[in-house]
């Protein structure tokens, strides 16, 4: 039996006699991330063709598609104009401002439960590229192009299969020039919203309350341009474009 690993993606070959029928749990050996399958009462188990097509990426949301391109585009113009004119200026101003960030399109993966139909709407109508994951496997997937500027999640994540513990494990693990380029985002009933201390401790860049939803958007925003701030010249040193 073959079953893949949701956080680092490596195939594990699996002797099928020595595992139980029904639910269990085995440890990924590369990441120590703890892996739950199932094997039927017939002792079969899902083959390598089925686990790979279950493991696909994220797929995005058809809402707001033409808009990001439309944004992505301008964006992209606007961009190179500015670079043009500040090439030409003497002294070679930098021209690029907060209004510049504030409408850079971006990508957002949505690892939540009940509520991701109503984000997904929300974050597309604002000009977010929004992308849907259904288990921790395809969240991964779409994590490893490396597009994917803005994670949010929340605890009823794929709750079969610890999903909010298996994103908040791969955001532990990264290592720190990959954790910044991640802007990790939890959604839960429970928490303070921009609580920066809580989201220090427990290595989230935002906590958002739920009665917060339809702001959502626009803290996120904010959030990204002070984390943009932080990291300025750090990026700015090594060529790095912000979030």
């Amino acid at each position: 039996m073959i079953i893949r690993c949701d956080n680092c993606s490596v195939s594990l070959q699996l002797d099928e006699s020595k595992i139980p029928s029904g639910n269990f749990t085995v440890r990924c050996p590369r990441c120590q991330n703890m892996l739950r399958a199932n094997k039927d009462s017939k002792g079969q188990g899902s083959s390598a063709a089925e686990q790979l097509a279950a493991n696909k990426p994220a797929p995005a949301t058809e809402q707001g598609a033409q808009q990001f391109a439309e944004k992505q585009s301008e964006f992209e113009i606007n961009t190179a104009l500015r670079s043009l004119l500040s090439a030409l200026q003497t002294g070679g101003t930098n021209l690029k401002n907060d209004t510049e960030e504030t409408e850079r399109p971006r990508r957002v993966l949505l690892c939540l439960g009940e509520k991701k139909d109503e984000i997904a709407k929300l974050m597309a109508d604002n000009g977010y590229r929004v992308y849907i994951a259904q288990t921790p496997a395809q969240a991964n997937e779409r994590l490893r192009e490396g597009k994917t500027e803005i994670v949010i999640f929340s605890p009823d994540f794929a709750a079969e299969f610890g999903g909010a513990a298996i994103i908040q494990q791969k955001a532990n693990t990264m290592y720190s020039a990959e954790r910044r380029r991640l802007f990790l985002v939890s959604l839960e009933d429970g928490g303070t919203t921009m609580n920066a201390h809580d989201a220090f401790l427990r290595n989230l860049n935002l906590i958002v309350n739920t009665a917060d939803i339809p702001q959502l958007p626009l803290i996120i925003n904010r959030a990204v341009l002070d984390f943009n701030d932080l990291y300025h010249y750090l990026n700015k040193g090594l060529g790095l474009e912000p979030i």
